[in-house]
Protein backbone atom coordinates (compact mmCIF):
# COMPACT_ATOMS: atom_id res chain seq x y z
CA UNK A 1 0.00 0.00 0.00
CA UNK A 2 1.17 3.40 -1.10
CA UNK A 3 1.53 6.06 1.54
CA UNK A 4 -0.03 9.19 0.77
CA UNK A 5 -3.57 10.80 0.70
CA UNK A 6 -6.98 9.95 -1.24
CA UNK A 7 -8.92 12.26 -3.66
CA UNK A 8 -12.68 11.41 -4.96
CA UNK A 9 -14.39 13.84 -7.82
CA UNK A 10 -16.78 13.10 -10.36
CA UNK A 11 -18.39 14.45 -13.79
CA UNK A 12 -21.38 13.64 -15.96
CA UNK A 13 -25.29 13.88 -15.07
CA UNK A 14 -25.97 12.93 -11.19
CA UNK A 15 -27.59 9.49 -11.20
CA UNK A 16 -29.02 7.73 -8.78
CA UNK A 17 -26.05 6.53 -7.42
CA UNK A 18 -23.47 9.27 -8.02
CA UNK A 19 -23.82 10.29 -4.23
CA UNK A 20 -23.84 6.58 -3.11
CA UNK A 21 -20.47 6.04 -4.92
CA UNK A 22 -18.87 8.75 -3.41
CA UNK A 23 -20.13 7.78 0.03
CA UNK A 24 -18.93 4.54 -0.16
CA UNK A 25 -15.37 5.54 -1.55
CA UNK A 26 -15.07 8.14 1.29
CA UNK A 27 -16.37 5.69 4.35
CA UNK A 28 -14.13 3.01 3.23
CA UNK A 29 -11.31 4.94 3.22
CA UNK A 30 -12.26 6.17 7.00
CA UNK A 31 -13.26 2.95 8.04
CA UNK A 32 -9.68 1.46 7.21
CA UNK A 33 -6.38 1.81 8.37
CA UNK A 34 -6.21 4.43 5.14
CA UNK A 35 -2.53 5.62 4.70
CA UNK A 36 -3.83 9.58 5.03
CA UNK A 37 -6.42 11.61 4.49
CA UNK A 38 -8.99 11.76 1.70
CA UNK A 39 -10.31 14.74 0.07
CA UNK A 40 -13.11 15.73 -2.51
CA UNK A 41 -12.55 17.91 -5.57
CA UNK A 42 -15.71 20.04 -6.01
CA UNK A 43 -16.68 20.09 -9.65
CA UNK A 44 -14.84 17.00 -10.89
CA UNK A 45 -11.53 17.29 -12.29
CA UNK A 46 -12.18 20.89 -12.92
CA UNK A 47 -12.27 21.50 -9.83
CA UNK A 48 -9.03 19.74 -8.81
CA UNK A 49 -7.68 22.02 -11.39
CA UNK A 50 -8.58 24.98 -9.51
CA UNK A 51 -7.91 23.59 -6.09
CA UNK A 52 -11.29 23.69 -5.38
CA UNK A 53 -10.58 20.68 -2.93
CA UNK A 54 -12.03 20.11 0.70
CA UNK A 55 -10.57 17.43 3.33
CA UNK A 56 -13.45 14.77 3.73
CA UNK A 57 -11.81 13.40 6.48
CA UNK A 58 -12.49 16.58 8.38
CA UNK A 59 -16.40 16.34 7.64
CA UNK A 60 -18.97 15.10 9.62
CA UNK A 61 -19.70 11.42 9.39
CA UNK A 62 -23.42 12.26 9.48
CA UNK A 63 -23.22 14.79 6.52
CA UNK A 64 -20.99 11.91 4.52
CA UNK A 65 -23.58 9.24 5.04
CA UNK A 66 -26.32 11.69 4.10
CA UNK A 67 -24.88 11.61 0.71
CA UNK A 68 -26.99 7.93 0.29
CA UNK A 69 -29.99 9.79 0.27
CA UNK A 70 -29.04 13.08 -1.67
CA UNK A 71 -29.92 13.66 -4.76
CA UNK A 72 -28.15 15.46 -7.41
CA UNK A 73 -23.93 15.72 -7.00
CA UNK A 74 -23.33 16.23 -3.10
CA UNK A 75 -19.23 17.58 -4.58
CA UNK A 76 -20.95 18.68 -7.67
CA UNK A 77 -20.24 17.75 -11.15
CA UNK A 78 -18.89 19.12 -14.40
CA UNK A 79 -18.28 18.39 -18.28
CA UNK A 80 -14.97 19.32 -18.67
CA UNK A 81 -12.22 17.64 -21.50
CA UNK A 82 -8.84 17.37 -19.67
CA UNK A 83 -5.97 18.54 -22.26
CA UNK A 84 -2.36 17.73 -22.74
CA UNK A 85 -1.40 20.72 -20.48
CA UNK A 86 -4.32 19.99 -17.73
CA UNK A 87 -2.45 16.48 -17.23
CA UNK A 88 1.00 17.85 -16.24
CA UNK A 89 -0.74 20.31 -13.91
CA UNK A 90 -2.70 17.52 -11.96
CA UNK A 91 -0.02 15.77 -11.37
CA UNK A 92 1.88 18.69 -9.93
CA UNK A 93 -1.31 18.93 -7.76
CA UNK A 94 -1.80 15.30 -6.52
CA UNK A 95 2.24 16.01 -5.69
CA UNK A 96 1.41 19.06 -4.05
CA UNK A 97 -1.25 17.22 -2.23
CA UNK A 98 0.51 14.04 -1.84
CA UNK A 99 -2.52 12.38 -3.65
CA UNK A 100 -1.63 8.49 -4.56
CA UNK A 101 -5.00 7.49 -4.50
CA UNK A 102 -7.36 9.07 -7.41
CA UNK A 103 -10.78 7.73 -7.58
CA UNK A 104 -13.15 9.25 -10.16
CA UNK A 105 -16.85 8.74 -10.42
CA UNK A 106 -18.67 9.02 -13.73
CA UNK A 107 -19.52 7.52 -17.20
CA UNK A 108 -17.41 6.94 -20.19
CA UNK A 109 -15.93 10.71 -20.59
CA UNK A 110 -15.18 10.27 -16.85
CA UNK A 111 -13.03 6.98 -17.43
CA UNK A 112 -11.45 9.09 -20.18
CA UNK A 113 -10.39 10.87 -18.15
CA UNK A 114 -9.03 9.00 -15.52
CA UNK A 115 -7.49 6.96 -17.65
CA UNK A 116 -5.65 10.17 -19.05
CA UNK A 117 -4.66 11.14 -15.44
CA UNK A 118 -3.52 7.54 -15.18
CA UNK A 119 -1.01 8.06 -17.88
CA UNK A 120 0.29 11.44 -17.03
CA UNK A 121 1.27 10.15 -13.76
CA UNK A 122 3.01 6.90 -15.62
CA UNK A 123 4.98 9.72 -18.01
CA UNK A 124 5.85 12.19 -14.90
CA UNK A 125 7.01 8.87 -13.04
CA UNK A 126 4.41 9.63 -10.05
CA UNK A 127 3.00 6.65 -8.50
CA UNK A 128 -0.17 6.59 -7.89
CA UNK A 129 -3.24 4.31 -8.52
CA UNK A 130 -6.25 5.56 -10.42
CA UNK A 131 -9.44 3.83 -9.84
CA UNK A 132 -12.92 4.30 -12.33
CA UNK A 133 -15.79 4.50 -10.33
CA UNK A 134 -18.70 3.95 -12.66
CA UNK A 135 -22.00 5.29 -12.67
CA UNK A 136 -23.52 5.85 -15.94
CA UNK A 137 -27.61 5.25 -16.53
CA UNK A 138 -26.33 3.91 -20.33
CA UNK A 139 -24.66 1.27 -18.88
CA UNK A 140 -22.38 1.65 -22.16
CA UNK A 141 -18.58 1.17 -20.22
CA UNK A 142 -16.72 -1.12 -22.05
CA UNK A 143 -15.48 -4.25 -19.91
CA UNK A 144 -18.08 -3.67 -17.33
CA UNK A 145 -20.73 -6.37 -17.13
CA UNK A 146 -23.42 -3.39 -15.12
CA UNK A 147 -23.18 0.29 -13.91
CA UNK A 148 -24.66 1.67 -10.42
CA UNK A 149 -27.36 3.83 -11.82
CA UNK A 150 -28.55 1.35 -14.82
CA UNK A 151 -31.85 0.67 -14.22
CA UNK A 152 -32.84 -2.58 -15.64
CA UNK A 153 -36.54 -2.15 -15.44
CA UNK A 154 -38.98 -4.80 -15.50
CA UNK A 155 -39.63 -7.14 -18.36
CA UNK A 156 -43.13 -8.08 -17.68
CA UNK A 157 -43.62 -10.35 -14.99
Amino acid sequence: MLKGNAIIAQSGGPTAVINNSVCGVVERWLSVDAPGKIYAGLHGIKGILDENIIDMSKQDKAIIHGLRYTPGAGIFSCRYKVTDSDQEKLVEICKKYDIRYFFYNGGNDSMDTAHKMMLAAEAAGYEMYVIGVPKTVDNDLPFTDHCPGYYFGSHGA
